[in-house]
This record gives C-alpha cells, structure tokens and sequence, in this order.
C-alpha cells in the first residue's frame, strides 16, 4: 500500500511539473541562492522575457520535484538537476544547454516561437 501510495505521489508531482511547463511560455526551476539559477534568470530578464520562477526549496513539494528534475537532467547527459529550464511546455535543460543555445543563436528563435519573445 505504501508503494502506491508514493507511486501515486510521484505521478501528481510529474502532473503539477507538467501543468505549470504547459501553462506558461517559459519556466525556470530554481533553488534560491544557486549562482547558475541566478544566470539563467539574468540572461532570460536580459532578453526581454519573464519567466516563471519556481523556487524549490521554497515549496513544500520542493524536495521530489528536485528529484524528478535530476533525473530529467541524467537522462539529458548534465549533471546540474537546477536550473531546470521549460520553454513551450517542454524540457530543454539546464545551464549548459540554455547557455549553448544563446551561444549558437538558437535561443531567441526559440523564445519567440514559444510566445516569450515579440521581438
């Protein structure tokens, strides 16, 4: 009963990860304090967009929304579970993969196409 009971707890936070990537353009997983988190939200401010900020340690459903990201971000190949960065519902990846898509010129078409960027 307690495995199910987990189970279905670990199903409703993937479905809360879920709503709040869907319901806005761009969300950005944080923990408060974490100097590549801060990057990652100066670079999007920079840019013109507003991302949603999601604080994990700031919620009390924090601790296994951190675990299903690290293991988004193993299954990705980076290391860093945070920042978790969402554009248009889905999951592109964290620090090396935001900073590598601006380096490559990729970003910006990609933020305007989700409705982030009117540029």
């Amino acid at each position: 009963m307690e495995g199910s009971e987990g189970a279905g707890k670990t199903e409703a936070t993937h479905e809360r990860i879920r709503k709040l990537a869907a319901g806005n353009a761009v969300v950005v997983f944080t923990i408060s304090g974490c100097c590549m988190c801060h990057v990652v939200k100066q670079l999007l401010f920079g840019l013109g967009v507003g991302p949603t900020i999601f604080e994990l340690d700031r919620d009390e459903a924090g601790q296994e929304i951190h675990a299903i990201l690290r293991r988004l971000s193993i299954g990705d190949g980076r290391q860093q579970a945070v920042p978790a960065v969402f554009v248009a519902g889905k999951y592109l990846g964290g620090i090396e993969t935001v900073m590598a898509c601006h380096i490559n010129g990729t970003l910006v078409p990609l933020l305007k196409d989700s409705g982030a960027l009117w540029l």
